[in-house]
């Protein structure tokens, strides 16, 4: 007699995962795009101050919390503000790919809706950046604020964004900074069970500070990235079904950190019609004759 085993797996765990090499290829080619699409809109110094200008302006009609409340906190010490800086150069990049990794070896199902979802938010940013070109606030003399990278280090721009060869320095609003961090939070709260998957909203919300502390961006860039993002979730529908378990006896605790809880709290029948004995182990079924 076969002891009972796990469900067959299903939901997103399920669904084969796309060709290794072509996701490394698109992946590759949403980034590569990206950084030339942003190249196009260099050379609007004008127009991105003046927008700098009504953005700041809209936000103090708005009654927005001022950005230098946030700036003032990370110059508490210059250890803070290093590290803050360290944040804001090295972890958007390497998240947003850690993330994607991961799903494709864990949540291929998940994987593809994420990295559409990435795809679709990366491009219509990428149509704002070159109809809406924006000065960040450390450009924009009547924000107070410092640009802290220059300063304090270490900083992904040039001095001045005419010589910026590699990167677009008037495409503050969207902040995908946030847009894309947003996405991991959300990403990976879609595809996992655990209690404590809520807690990735803290990386957002830690990101979101450190644009703002840094004055690298408004609040507004990062209120239009997250309306951006809202609008895509609404189209791009993530798959269908929790996610499934790696593998068979797992435990109830496994079943919910890899995502499925179906079953997981629903004893096993002793072949008698009771329920399991204490320990989760099934009483062995009665011998026919046992008590003659």
């Amino acid at each position: 007699m076969e002891l009972p085993t796990e469900p067959a797996q299903k939901g997103s765990a399920a669904i084969p995962r796309p060709p290794l090499v072509r996701e490394v290829l698109l992946v590759a080619g949403l980034f590569l795009v990206y950084k030339l699409g942003r190249q196009l809109a260099t050379g609007h110094t004008a127009e991105a101050f003046g927008n700098a200008r009504r953005v700041w302006d809209l936000e103090r009609f708005l009654h927005l919390p001022g950005e230098g409340s946030v700036q003032s906190a990370v110059l508490h010490g210059d250890t803070l503000v290093h590290v803050v800086n360290t944040y804001y150069a090295t972890v958007h990049f390497p998240a947003t790919a850690a993330f994607l990794v991961w799903l494709y070896l864990r949540r291929p199902g998940h994987y593809r809706w994420a990295r559409r979802v990435l795809a679709a938010i990366t491009a219509a940013a990428l149509v704002v950046h070159l109809t809406f070109p924006l000065a960040p606030p450390r450009m924009l003399a009547a924000t107070g604020l410092v640009d802290t990278g220059q300063v304090y280090g270490p900083t992904v721009y040039g001095a001045s964004p005419e010589t910026d060869s590699l990167s677009n320095q008037f495409a503050a609003m969207p902040s995908l900074h946030f847009g894309w961090a947003l996405m991991v939070a959300v990403g990976l709260i879609a595809a996992t069970r655990t209690r404590w998957r809520w807690l990735w909203l803290l990386h957002p919300l830690l990101t979101l500070l450190v644009i703002v502390g840094t004055a690298n961006h408004y609040w507004l860039d990062a209120i239009v990235a997250a309306s951006l993002l809202g609008i895509v979730l609404a189209v791009v529908r993530p798959p269908r079904g929790a996610p499934a378990p790696t593998g068979p006896g797992l435990r109830a605790k496994d079943s919910e950190d890899t995502g499925n809880t179906e079953g997981a709290d629903r004893p096993v029948p002793h072949a008698s019609g009771g329920q399991d004995a204490p320990g989760g182990v099934a009483d062995a079924p009665a011998l026919v004759g046992a008590r003659r």
